[in-house]
Protein backbone atom coordinates (compact mmCIF):
# COMPACT_ATOMS: atom_id res chain seq x y z
CA UNK A 1 0.00 0.00 0.00
CA UNK A 2 1.40 3.66 -1.25
CA UNK A 3 0.44 6.41 1.50
CA UNK A 4 1.24 9.97 0.64
CA UNK A 5 1.06 12.92 3.63
CA UNK A 6 -0.30 16.42 2.00
CA UNK A 7 0.02 18.95 4.11
CA UNK A 8 -2.39 21.92 2.49
CA UNK A 9 -0.71 25.49 3.41
CA UNK A 10 -2.46 28.41 2.20
CA UNK A 11 -1.18 31.83 2.87
CA UNK A 12 -4.48 33.85 3.10
CA UNK A 13 -6.26 33.81 6.50
CA UNK A 14 -8.75 35.78 7.50
CA UNK A 15 -7.65 35.63 11.41
CA UNK A 16 -3.67 35.12 10.93
CA UNK A 17 -2.34 35.99 7.14
CA UNK A 18 1.30 34.34 6.72
CA UNK A 19 0.47 31.66 9.19
CA UNK A 20 2.61 29.31 7.42
CA UNK A 21 5.25 31.21 7.68
CA UNK A 22 5.43 32.24 11.63
CA UNK A 23 8.16 31.64 13.43
CA UNK A 24 8.45 29.54 15.92
CA UNK A 25 11.69 28.84 17.67
CA UNK A 26 13.96 30.09 14.67
CA UNK A 27 11.73 27.91 12.23
CA UNK A 28 8.83 28.49 9.89
CA UNK A 29 5.76 26.79 11.17
CA UNK A 30 5.45 24.66 8.06
CA UNK A 31 8.76 23.16 8.65
CA UNK A 32 8.02 22.21 12.37
CA UNK A 33 5.08 20.50 10.39
CA UNK A 34 7.23 18.94 7.80
CA UNK A 35 9.70 17.90 9.98
CA UNK A 36 7.38 16.28 12.32
CA UNK A 37 5.34 14.61 9.78
CA UNK A 38 8.61 13.20 7.93
CA UNK A 39 9.42 10.81 11.08
CA UNK A 40 6.21 8.31 10.15
CA UNK A 41 7.84 6.21 8.44
CA UNK A 42 4.60 4.69 6.63
CA UNK A 43 4.71 7.42 4.42
CA UNK A 44 6.33 6.78 1.17
CA UNK A 45 5.94 10.64 0.48
CA UNK A 46 5.38 13.86 1.85
CA UNK A 47 4.53 17.16 0.10
CA UNK A 48 3.02 20.63 0.74
CA UNK A 49 0.78 21.55 -1.17
CA UNK A 50 0.65 25.61 -1.13
CA UNK A 51 -1.11 28.70 -3.09
CA UNK A 52 1.29 31.14 -2.86
CA UNK A 53 4.57 31.65 -3.96
CA UNK A 54 6.24 32.90 -0.26
CA UNK A 55 5.38 29.54 1.02
CA UNK A 56 6.73 27.55 -2.18
CA UNK A 57 9.76 29.20 -2.12
CA UNK A 58 10.27 28.55 1.69
CA UNK A 59 9.68 24.71 2.03
CA UNK A 60 12.26 24.96 -0.82
CA UNK A 61 14.85 26.54 1.04
CA UNK A 62 14.92 23.91 4.31
CA UNK A 63 14.62 20.60 1.78
CA UNK A 64 10.62 19.94 1.70
CA UNK A 65 8.57 18.59 -1.46
CA UNK A 66 6.12 21.36 -2.24
CA UNK A 67 3.85 21.75 -4.92
CA UNK A 68 1.74 25.18 -6.32
CA UNK A 69 -1.90 24.39 -6.33
CA UNK A 70 -4.89 27.20 -7.24
CA UNK A 71 -5.73 29.71 -4.71
CA UNK A 72 -10.40 28.97 -5.29
CA UNK A 73 -10.13 25.80 -2.56
CA UNK A 74 -12.30 26.02 -0.31
CA UNK A 75 -10.80 23.12 2.43
CA UNK A 76 -7.89 21.51 2.29
CA UNK A 77 -9.69 17.59 1.35
CA UNK A 78 -10.00 20.04 -1.88
CA UNK A 79 -7.00 20.92 -2.25
CA UNK A 80 -4.73 17.35 -1.38
CA UNK A 81 -7.38 16.56 -4.37
CA UNK A 82 -5.89 18.64 -6.77
CA UNK A 83 -2.61 17.25 -5.69
CA UNK A 84 -3.70 13.51 -6.55
CA UNK A 85 -5.07 14.22 -9.81
CA UNK A 86 -2.01 16.22 -10.77
CA UNK A 87 0.45 12.69 -9.80
CA UNK A 88 -1.84 10.65 -11.73
CA UNK A 89 -1.55 12.67 -14.70
CA UNK A 90 2.50 12.26 -14.19
CA UNK A 91 1.48 8.61 -13.46
CA UNK A 92 2.16 8.27 -10.03
CA UNK A 93 -0.43 6.32 -8.14
CA UNK A 94 -1.28 6.12 -4.08
CA UNK A 95 -3.64 4.18 -2.45
CA UNK A 96 -3.85 6.51 0.89
CA UNK A 97 -3.78 10.16 0.94
CA UNK A 98 -3.31 11.84 4.79
CA UNK A 99 -4.35 15.24 4.94
CA UNK A 100 -2.29 16.63 7.48
CA UNK A 101 -2.68 20.02 9.00
CA UNK A 102 -0.72 23.00 8.04
CA UNK A 103 -1.13 24.98 11.54
CA UNK A 104 0.12 22.33 13.70
CA UNK A 105 3.53 22.58 14.18
CA UNK A 106 4.23 19.83 16.79
CA UNK A 107 1.87 16.88 14.61
CA UNK A 108 2.48 13.49 15.95
CA UNK A 109 4.04 10.61 13.79
CA UNK A 110 2.62 8.08 16.11
CA UNK A 111 -1.14 9.90 15.48
CA UNK A 112 -0.32 9.81 11.50
CA UNK A 113 0.20 6.23 12.60
CA UNK A 114 -2.97 4.98 13.73
CA UNK A 115 -4.70 6.99 10.80
CA UNK A 116 -2.16 4.85 8.03
CA UNK A 117 -3.41 1.69 10.58
CA UNK A 118 -6.98 1.90 9.94
CA UNK A 119 -6.50 1.21 5.79
CA UNK A 120 -3.94 -1.62 7.12
CA UNK A 121 -6.53 -3.55 8.99
CA UNK A 122 -9.56 -3.04 7.48
CA UNK A 123 -9.72 -3.28 3.62
CA UNK A 124 -13.13 -1.55 4.05
CA UNK A 125 -11.81 1.67 5.33
CA UNK A 126 -13.01 4.53 3.25
CA UNK A 127 -12.10 7.85 5.74
CA UNK A 128 -10.15 7.31 9.09
CA UNK A 129 -9.76 10.27 11.82
CA UNK A 130 -8.97 11.00 15.89
CA UNK A 131 -10.77 11.61 18.57
CA UNK A 132 -9.81 12.08 21.85
CA UNK A 133 -12.09 11.98 25.20
CA UNK A 134 -13.05 15.79 26.27
CA UNK A 135 -12.26 15.73 29.84
CA UNK A 136 -12.97 19.47 30.74
CA UNK A 137 -16.57 21.30 30.45
CA UNK A 138 -15.17 24.27 28.94
CA UNK A 139 -14.34 22.34 25.72
CA UNK A 140 -17.25 20.65 25.47
CA UNK A 141 -19.20 23.58 25.76
CA UNK A 142 -17.16 25.60 23.12
CA UNK A 143 -18.77 25.64 19.60
CA UNK A 144 -14.46 26.27 18.14
CA UNK A 145 -14.51 22.48 19.86
CA UNK A 146 -15.94 19.86 17.26
CA UNK A 147 -17.81 16.97 19.03
CA UNK A 148 -17.53 13.73 17.46
CA UNK A 149 -20.25 11.30 18.55
CA UNK A 150 -19.18 7.90 17.72
CA UNK A 151 -20.76 4.02 17.90
CA UNK A 152 -19.49 1.07 19.42
CA UNK A 153 -16.96 0.03 16.67
CA UNK A 154 -15.81 3.27 16.21
CA UNK A 155 -17.55 4.56 13.12
CA UNK A 156 -18.58 8.62 13.49
CA UNK A 157 -22.43 8.87 13.75
CA UNK A 158 -21.94 12.53 13.66
CA UNK A 159 -19.78 15.66 14.23
CA UNK A 160 -21.43 18.69 16.03
CA UNK A 161 -20.44 22.01 17.64
CA UNK A 162 -23.03 21.46 19.45
CA UNK A 163 -22.64 18.57 22.77
CA UNK A 164 -24.53 15.19 21.57
CA UNK A 165 -26.26 14.24 23.38
CA UNK A 166 -28.13 15.90 25.62
CA UNK A 167 -28.24 15.17 28.91
CA UNK A 168 -31.85 16.17 29.86
CA UNK A 169 -32.64 16.60 33.85
CA UNK A 170 -28.93 17.04 34.42
CA UNK A 171 -26.76 19.76 35.02
CA UNK A 172 -24.37 20.46 32.30
CA UNK A 173 -21.81 20.19 35.01
CA UNK A 174 -21.70 17.10 35.43
CA UNK A 175 -22.41 15.95 32.06
CA UNK A 176 -18.77 14.99 31.17
CA UNK A 177 -18.94 12.44 34.34
CA UNK A 178 -21.84 10.65 33.42
CA UNK A 179 -20.98 10.70 29.43
CA UNK A 180 -18.21 10.06 27.56
CA UNK A 181 -17.58 12.96 24.85
CA UNK A 182 -14.89 12.99 22.39
CA UNK A 183 -13.48 16.17 20.62
CA UNK A 184 -12.51 15.52 16.96
CA UNK A 185 -8.16 15.56 15.98
CA UNK A 186 -8.40 17.27 12.58
CA UNK A 187 -6.34 14.67 11.07
CA UNK A 188 -8.01 12.76 8.00
CA UNK A 189 -6.86 9.79 5.40
CA UNK A 190 -8.81 8.39 2.36
CA UNK A 191 -8.57 6.23 0.04
CA UNK A 192 -7.10 7.97 -2.72
CA UNK A 193 -10.57 7.42 -5.31
CA UNK A 194 -12.88 8.17 -2.20
CA UNK A 195 -11.23 11.47 -1.82
CA UNK A 196 -11.80 12.31 -5.30
CA UNK A 197 -15.16 11.45 -5.25
CA UNK A 198 -16.07 13.12 -2.28
CA UNK A 199 -14.10 16.73 -3.24
CA UNK A 200 -16.80 16.29 -6.10
CA UNK A 201 -19.95 16.45 -4.30
CA UNK A 202 -22.30 19.59 -3.51
CA UNK A 203 -22.59 21.19 -0.19
CA UNK A 204 -24.88 19.08 2.07
CA UNK A 205 -27.50 20.61 4.50
CA UNK A 206 -25.92 19.90 7.46
CA UNK A 207 -22.37 21.03 5.99
CA UNK A 208 -23.60 24.29 5.49
CA UNK A 209 -25.46 24.28 9.17
CA UNK A 210 -22.58 23.08 11.07
CA UNK A 211 -19.60 24.43 8.68
CA UNK A 212 -18.07 21.04 9.04
CA UNK A 213 -17.10 19.29 6.17
CA UNK A 214 -17.17 15.94 6.78
CA UNK A 215 -20.99 15.95 7.55
CA UNK A 216 -21.16 16.53 3.63
CA UNK A 217 -19.50 12.58 3.50
CA UNK A 218 -21.97 11.38 6.00
CA UNK A 219 -24.72 13.04 4.57
CA UNK A 220 -23.84 11.42 1.41
CA UNK A 221 -23.11 7.92 2.73
CA UNK A 222 -19.81 7.44 3.57
CA UNK A 223 -18.15 5.76 6.58
CA UNK A 224 -15.98 7.22 9.01
CA UNK A 225 -13.68 5.03 11.03
CA UNK A 226 -12.23 7.01 14.17
CA UNK A 227 -9.25 5.99 16.55
CA UNK A 228 -8.74 7.26 19.91
CA UNK A 229 -6.07 9.22 20.97
CA UNK A 230 -4.43 10.35 24.23
CA UNK A 231 -2.17 12.94 22.85
CA UNK A 232 -3.04 16.49 23.01
CA UNK A 233 -2.80 18.84 19.77
CA UNK A 234 -2.20 22.58 19.67
CA UNK A 235 -2.90 24.23 16.51
CA UNK A 236 -2.25 27.82 15.71
CA UNK A 237 -5.35 29.79 14.52
CA UNK A 238 -4.31 33.10 15.85
CA UNK A 239 -1.34 35.10 16.77
CA UNK A 240 -1.67 34.76 20.46
CA UNK A 241 -2.24 31.12 20.18
CA UNK A 242 1.55 31.24 19.56
CA UNK A 243 1.91 31.61 23.35
CA UNK A 244 0.57 27.72 23.39
CA UNK A 245 3.32 26.29 22.56
CA UNK A 246 6.18 27.88 24.31
CA UNK A 247 6.62 24.64 26.34
CA UNK A 248 6.52 22.28 23.60
CA UNK A 249 9.49 21.64 21.90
Amino acid sequence: MKIIGIIPARYESSRFPGKPLAMIFGKPMIQHVYENASKTVSLNELVVATDDLRIFDCVEKFGGKVVMTRKDHQSGSDRCSEVLQSLIAAKQYFDVAINIQGDEPFVNSEQLKMIIESFEEDSSTEISTLVKKIDQTNELFNPNVVKAVINHKGDALYFSRSPIPFMRDLDQALWISHHSYYKHIGIYGFRTDVLQKITGLKKSSLEKSENLEQLRWLENGYQIKTKLTTIENIAIDRPEDLKKITNNI
